[in-house]
């Protein structure tokens, strides 16, 4: 948590070696060993039953549990139709990029009927963290939680609860989301919106033909639980609500922060979060809920309410659960004060140290756009006006090579990629203007990366855009925390806005949501070396190309640099 990159910002290039040089004597950490095996699967939801490609016959998959310090061997065997990988949402990934687990970024799938394992290490991270498929859109399926505890003789930094409960929310399509991610490529238009969410897995009691499966968890009156929350749905933010509850806050991928409480909570795709639930209400049922929060128009989203149940011991079995009261769908103002309240616990154990002097500085714009269609076939030019819809960053809308990047850089396979993804806007704009002119709506295309020296302080400022339609957007970096040190609405200054960053307790996260017209603003020391993928956690604005990819160089020695790739590496 705040062991995260606060620690590996906080020691020097030294001791950072010692510490990893601990790690790999590997007799002194428990190895974890299990075997995913991913299958299409029959799954009833919503008065009908479909094939779903899952892992283990298990929706969500199974929990990997770990402690600190733990290295994990997870075999994985593809006897899906698809091809697959396994992205450690959220691992730091120290010198073992080779098993992120983003095709075509650090591997190539594991193809149909084939078999690969995956070898990391769990390095000064607590928390809950998760795992998903990273090529197309069979995360939607395939997915599950990861717990990671403190070593064994080490303890949280707040109360030990009395029980703990994972809270998995997910995204649920009657049609299979592979066909529906086919659609939105071969029309060029917005994809079919979701028919449910789920809370690990089930709708809940608000969907046809749910009630029978609905989550439902017991607690006994009086105790302290910790509920582990992660946001699995493909396109949506969520708001969190448990009805005549509050809840605190301790801990938001896998980053401990100053306890927060609260009533309600905005959790983005790909964040996760760990919160302390004091059941200290009447003893009675109550639902767990979760929606949506979209600044998108009603009918272009999913306005259901997925639901689970709180059920205190004595409670009547035949007793109503109340429903929380939630703002409305597009309430920006809730979504900003949850956001502000969060803060980085500072303590000796878990020290912080915000990159006070920057080597890199970015401005990266974030958006939509469209592309003009050149024929006269208007089967794939079903956006507006006969257009494509895509996405881009600094007007760059990314394009997946043939083989992964990772290899092509360690093996110097000339015409994978290019490095020179710009570090600016190749044009200077009112970003979050309303009339942005339609000269600007259509970026280039490329395979784009930049290079980072080693150990480099970076800040990064994602800068959203109004072309075409604005919209919210989770980023989410590969191999790294990164602290948020500011965020605000309009377009970023760069004179007058740092002089309101917050460079003492910032809350350190893996995936942020940048504001609907507005920018948000990172930093993180670039410790970790490898090939990392940047990229907006909305699997639609993914497909569009809302995405690029920094490379970091090796340090100095072995340990400072990346590994060398496994055996038996999948195949393009």
């Amino acid at each position: 948590m705040s062991l995260c990159s606060g620690y590996f910002s906080m020691v020097s290039s030294v001791v950072l070696l010692t510490f990893l040089a601990l790690f790999d004597a590997s007799a002194r950490a428990h190895v974890h060993h299990s075997t995913f095996v991913i299958e299409s699967t029959p799954i009833t939801r919503l008065c009908q039953t479909h094939s779903r490609v899952i892992v283990n016959g298990e929706f969500p998959g199974p929990t990997l549990y770990v402690h600190n310090g733990d290295s994990v061997r997870v075999k994985t065997i593809n006897k899906s139709n698809y091809n697959a990988t396994i992205h450690w949402h959220g691992v730091r990934q120290i010198r073992t990029a080779w098993a992120d687990g983003a095709g075509y970024i650090t591997q190539c799938p594991i193809q149909a009927g084939v078999k690969y394992t995956y070898k990391f290490r769990i390095i000064a991270q607590e928390g809950t963290l998760w795992w998903h498929a990273h090529v197309s859109w069979l995360r939607a399926t395939v997915h599950g939680a990861i717990v990671i505890y403190p070593k064994k003789g080490s303890s949280y930094p707040f109360p030990q609860p009395y029980s703990e409960f994972p809270i998995v929310l997910g995204e649920w399509w009657n049609k299979d989301p592979e066909a529906v991610e086919r659609l939105l490529i071969q029309t060029g238009s917005a994809p079919n919106i979701s028919d449910a969410f789920l809370i690990n897995g089930q709708p809940g009691d608000l969907y046809s033909c749910s009630k029978s499966g609905t989550t439902k968890i017991s607690v006994q009156r009086g105790k302290t639980y910790l509920l582990r929350i992660v946001n699995a749905a493909v396109n949506n933010h969520l708001f969190f609500k448990i009805a005549s509850h509050n809840f605190t806050v301790v801990a938001l991928d896998v980053c401990y922060t100053k306890p927060y409480t609260t009533d309600i909570m905005l959790i983005t795709p790909g964040q996760t979060a760990d919160v302390l639930l004091t059941a200290n209400q009447a003893i009675a049922k109550y639902y767990i809920a979760a929606n949506v929060y979209t600044t998108q128009s009603i009918g272009f989203f999913d306005n259901t309410t997925t639901t689970a149940i709180l059920s205190y011991v004595g409670s009547h079995s035949s007793a109503t659960p109340s429903l929380p009261q939630f703002p409305t769908y597009n309430d920006t103002a809730t979504v900003t004060k949850f956001n502000k309240g969060l803060r980085s616990l500072a303590s000796k154990e878990h020290p912080i140290e915000v990159p006070q002097n920057i080597d890199e500085k970015l401005l990266i714009t974030i958006g939509l756009g469209l592309f003009p269609c050149r024929t006269n076939v208007t089967t794939n030019c079903q956006g507006p006006n006969n257009t494509r819809v895509t996405a881009s960053m600094n007007n760059v809308s990314f394009v997946l090579p043939d083989i992964a990047i990772l290899q092509a850089y360690y093996f110097g396979i000339n015409g994978v990629f290019t490095t020179d993804f710009p570090s600016n806007p190749p044009i200077v704009f009112n970003y979050t203007s309303d009339n942005i002119p339609r000269s600007l709506w259509s970026p280039i295309t490329g395979t784009k990366v930049k290079v980072l020296n080693y150990n480099a302080t970076v800040q990064v400022v994602f800068q959203a855009t109004n072309i075409f339609q604005p919209d919210d957007h989770p980023m989410h970096i590969h191999g790294y925390d990164f602290y948020v040190v500011g965020e605000g609405f309009g377009n970023y200054n760069a004179r007058t806005d740092p002089l309101t960053f917050n460079l003492v307790d910032p809350p350190e996260r893996n995936t942020v949501g940048v504001p609907v017209g507005g920018w948000t603003a990172i930093r993180f020391k670039a410790d970790n070396p490898g090939v990392w993928f940047v990229h907006c956690h909305f699997d639609d604005h993914l497909t569009w190309g809302l995405n690029m990819v920094f490379v970091v160089k090796n340090g100095h020695g072995n340990l400072a640099s990346l590994e060398k790739p496994p055996p038996k590496l999948p195949k393009c």
